[in-house]
């Protein structure tokens, strides 16, 4: 499901008001005198050398039949052939899409192709694990930005401590909120305890909140990559790690789900995080008291989940589980079982306090459309394999137990009505492929089989393929939609586990096309993550890069963030500068409108936080699937 309000969505000043016209999948705004005849689509990083690659010619008319030549660095000639029939109009103004067949080339190198006149980025051919293991490393650079309170790393982006009031935060109960989206708070926050120490962990995107539900997703797909094979990632894994710690108080069995509060209330006389732009730092400066409406920026509030010793929503004690038992996991692989211990006391603790009856609306963050998430037997999946696959690593012998808990979560969810595919909302195809590889290891029975598991992880990638089929640069992504890149990732990531436990190559083609899509094989040509490829977004909605950073791509940007992506025109709306940011350069943000259609656009620019917000829960992703994908 997509995220019905972005946790950035901050109080603006400066209205842009974007066209509204009623849907029409290939229409466009005007385009500029400047836009070009013909452009050509790319994956602007590259193509590992065995596998398929495709580009796409996007020209005012259809050229069936034209030809393509592919020359190097050193302009020879290495490949020539002719574009493909066009799929249709991209566009009012590009009315064709020829598909051009890369496949042929397997030599490493850098080229460029050249067709109807334009001429591609540069992109190289190498192995998998020289293009894409670098990304991840830049993936998790993304995450030392995110860090908050005292352990920060300067960085280009010279971040400094932040928050430090969180060591001794208050702890209200849980908020009330009304309004036609459920996100106006109802009343000031009631305080119900504390202190508590929330300090450290990560900003969810680009503000300053910080929730368990996107951290724990995060740290998990983190640690996920770095068992495939990333470097770089344990460090940074950890430090999201300790602050889940810290969120889960096991001995009063209480979980604190949320630090911060988004949206304020001019009514009730209070500033909300998403009210004010700003370096993080500058909240530790404030001198504000109680009542005061500055006051929730300094002292941030801490909301719990639920009453203390309670049942626990069962997404987050699901996926919180999975992120601490894949940290006993890897703690127990480097021989620390101290560590390992302490992480699967911490997730058994949690994981049996999962509200399996009458669950109601699921706890993600307050308001809950931040992140409308509605599926939970696949986080009790997740957590209960890697509880039985850290126990197996200790001996210990509630391993079998686990396991078989993992096969009954993964028949809730297959008989349920779930049929997502993996993302923040949906974690069911990680769950499936980690629960095959167990069972074949335990040689168990439960209560599904490997071949349910795999017919599943088939489901959801024939899911992908049918949207792909529809859409003329062969994405499954609705680019009308949220999320385009975290789903592409999914999509790409979930090919490599499908790979892994079947050994079948079937969907390798479409996963590829995924990553593709996300670094450039899309209707604007735009790569999905900061500092990837020849053009990325260059103004996003982040507070830090945003105020520190570059504004037109050049250094320091927030290498390795990845931003939602193209979106529904309709969100563009009403979109402003937040008071207090840096605007990006003038025509900057519309260099992309000649590929704009009525249905989608992608505005790179501080205002467009539809587009452009980075978000921890896609970088993570992302880093799953490079990682998969520079494994082999």
């Amino acid at each position: 499901m997509p995220r019905l309000l972005a946790p950035a969505a901050l109080t603006t000043v400066l209205a842009l008001g974007a066209a509204t016209a009623a849907p029409a999948a290939a229409a466009a705004p005007p385009a500029t005198a400047a836009a070009p005849q013909a452009v050509i689509r790319v994956d602007q990083v590259g193509y590992a050398t065995g596998e398929a690659k495709r580009g796409y010619l996007l020209a005012t008319r259809a050229t069936a039949g034209a030809p393509f030549t592919v020359r190097d660095t050193r302009g020879r000639t290495v490949l020539t052939g002719r574009v493909g029939p066009s799929a249709g109009a991209w566009n009012a103004r590009y009315g064709a899409v020829h598909p051009i067949d890369l496949s042929p080339l397997r030599t490493p190198g850098t080229y460029t192709v050249r067709a109807g006149g334009a001429v591609s980025p540069q992109f190289r051919v190498a192995a998998a694990a020289e293009l894409f293991g670098p990304l991840t490393r830049d993936a998790v650079s993304f995450f030392t930005v995110q860090r908050d309170g005292a352990a920060v790393v300067p960085g280009p982006l010279h971040r400094r401590p932040s928050h430090l009031t969180d060591r001794r935060a208050t702890v209200y109960d849980v908020p009330n909120f009304t309004g036609d989206g459920g996100d106006v708070l109802a009343e000031r926050p009631t305080p119900i305890g504390g202190p508590v120490d929330v300090e450290g962990g990560w900003f969810d995107a680009g503000d300053y909140v910080k929730f368990a539900h996107t951290t724990a997703y995060s740290v998990a797909a983190l640690l996920l990559a770095e068992r495939a094979g990333g470097s770089g990632i344990g460090a940074e894994a950890e430090h999201g790690l300790r602050w889940l710690d810290k969120m889960w108080d096991a001995g009063r069995g209480v979980l604190y789900v949320q630090v911060g509060i988004g949206t304020g209330s001019e009514e009730l006389g209070l500033l909300g995080d998403h009210d004010v732009w700003r370096l993080p730092e500058a909240d530790d400066a404030l001198v504000t008291g109680p009542g005061d409406e500055s006051y929730f920026l300094k002292y941030r509030p801490v909301f719990v989940g639920g009453p203390a010793g309670g049942p626990v929503s069962p997404n987050l004690a699901g996926r919180l589980a999975a992120a601490f038992a894949l940290g006993a996991q890897a703690a127990a692989r480097r021989g620390d079982r101290t560590a390992a211990r302490h992480w699967l006391g911490e997730a058994a603790s949690l994981f049996a306090r999962a509200r399996t009856t009458d669950v109601g609306e699921l706890v993600t963050a307050y308001p809950h459309a931040y992140y409308p998430e509605d599926s939970w037997a696949d986080d009790l999946e997740y957590g209960a394999v890697e509880l039985a696959r850290a126990a197996r690593l200790l001996g210990d012998p509630r391993a079998d137990g686990w396991l078989r808990d993992a096969t009954h979560w993964a028949a809730v969810y297959l008989g349920s009505g779930s049929r997502d595919t993996l993302n923040l909302y949906d974690t069911s195809a990680i769950a499936h492929a980690e629960l095959i590889t167990a069972l074949r290891a335990a040689r168990l029975d439960g209560e599904v089989t490997e071949r349910q598991l795999v017919a599943d992880l088939r489901r959801q990638l024939d899911a992908g393929v049918e949207a792909a089929a529809g859409n003329l640069l062969g994405h499954a992504a609705d680019v009308a939609d949220f999320d385009a890149a975290s789903r592409s990732f999914g999509f790409a990531a979930t090919a490599r586990l499908y790979r892994t436990v079947t050994g079948d190559r079937l969907y390798d083609a479409f996963g590829t096309a995924q990553r593709d899509f996300a670094f450039g094989v899309n209707g604007w040509g735009v790569s999905l993550m900061i500092g990837a490829g020849a053009d990325f977004a260059h103004c996003p909605q982040h507070q830090v890069a945003n105020l520190s950073g570059s504004l037109t791509g050049g250094r320091p940007v927030i290498r390795g963030a990845v931003v939602n992506g193209p979106n529904g025109a309709d969100n563009f709306t009403d979109i402003g500068i937040p008071d207090g940011a840096r605007s990006c350069p003038a025509g900057g943000g519309n260099r992309f409108a000649a590929f704009d259609r009525t249905d989608a656009r992608f505005l790179d620019d501080v205002r467009a936080w539809p587009s452009v917000e980075p978000a921890i829960d896609f970088t993570a992703t992302a880093a799953l699937a490079l990682s998969l994908t520079a494994a082999g």
